[in-house]
C-alpha cells in the first residue's frame, strides 16, 4: 500500500536520512520555500507550511537550515545560481565596455522577473549569511577588469562595482517596491549612464592629467587577466604591489 493508491491521503512526512537524501530534501525545501515567498503578500514564509509542502517534519527543515533566516539565505544563494547560470549566457564580446551596459540591462530584467526573489537577495535582512550580494559583486568586478585592461576605467575595478552595484539595485528595488512612483522607462539608463560617467574614462593619452598612475592601473589589470611567464611568482606579487601603491590617490 502506498499513498500514490489513496491521491485523497496526506502525504506522510519523511525524515532525511544521509547526505544523498539530505541534499535532496534540502532541494526540495528551498524550491518550496521560493514558491512560498512568491505567493507571499508580504513577502515572509511560514516554515510550517514549507516543510509541509517539501513533505518533511519541521525539525528536519530545522537540522538541515537551523532557522527560518537560514532557509531563507539558501533561497537567496539559490537565485544568484540561477543568476550565475543567466550571466555566463551572455555573449562576452571584444567591447567590455559595452558588455557593462549589457550587464547592467539584464540585471534590471533579472529583478522584474524575480521580483519576490530580488527583494529576498539584495534587500538589508539583519543578521543574513547569504552570499549572493558579494558573488555578484565579483561578477561585476570580472567584466570591470577588462575594462580597466582596456584602459576605460577612471578607479580601480574594486572601487567601480561598489559604487556601480548599489545603484543598479536601488533602482531595481524601488520599481519592485513602488512600481507607480518610478514609472519612468528612462530611470533605469539615466542613473546607469550617470554612475558609468563616475567611472569610466576614454583611454589615457600622454597629455592626460596623470598619465603614470592611468598606466599602471592598466597594466595591473591586464596583469591581472592574462599574468606574465616573465617573472617569477615572488617577482610578480612585488609588481602588483608596486602598481597598486602608484594608483593610490595622492
Amino acid at each position: 500500500m502506498n499513498d500514490a493508491e489513496y491521491p485523497g491521503r496526506p502525504r506522510r512526512r519523511r525524515d532525511a536520512d544521509g547526505p544523498a537524501d539530505d541534499a535532496r530534501v534540502r532541494r526540495a525545501l528551498v524550491e518550496a520555500a521560493e514558491r512560498q515567498l512568491v505567493a507571499s503578500a508580504d513577502g515572509d514564509i511560514a516554515t510550517r507550511a514549507v516543510s509541509e509542502e517539501a513533505g518533511v517534519s519541521q525539525p528536519v527543515l530545522y537540522r538541515l537550515f537551523g532557522d527560518k533566516r537560514g532557509l531563507l539565505d539558501a533561497v537567496a544563494d539559490a537565485g544568484f545560481d540561477r543568476y550565475s547560470r543567466r550571466k555566463s549566457e551572455l555573449e562576452v564580446s571584444g567591447d567590455p565596455v559595452a558588455d557593462l551596459h549589457s550587464g547592467w540591462d539584464d540585471h534590471m530584467a533579472f529583478a522584474a522577473e524575480n521580483p519576490a526573489l530580488y527583494r529576498l537577495m539584495f534587500a538589508p535582512r539583519p543578521r543574513s549569511a547569504a552570499s549572493a550580494y558579494q558573488r555578484i559583486l565579483e561578477l561585476l568586478e570580472a567584466t570591470l577588469l577588462r575594462c580597466a585592461a582596456g584602459g576605460f576605467l577612471a578607479t580601480t575595478p574594486p572601487a567601480a562595482a561598489r559604487l556601480i552595484l548599489p545603484v543598479n539595485i536601488g533602482v531595481a528595488l524601488s520599481r519592485i517596491a513602488q512600481p507607480a512612483l518610478f514609472d519612468d522607462p528612462a530611470l533605469s539608463h539615466t542613473a546607469r549612464d550617470a554612475v558609468f560617467a563616475a567611472v569610466l574614462t576614454e583611454p589615457a593619452a600622454a597629455s592626460g592629467p596623470d598619465p603614470v598612475r592611468a598606466a599602471a592601473r592598466q597594466l595591473r589589470s591586464q596583469l591581472a587577466l592574462t599574468g606574465t611567464d616573465r617573472l617569477e611568482p615572488m617577482e610578480t606579487a612585488l609588481l602588483d604591489r608596486w602598481l597598486e601603491r602608484i594608483d593610490q590617490p595622492g
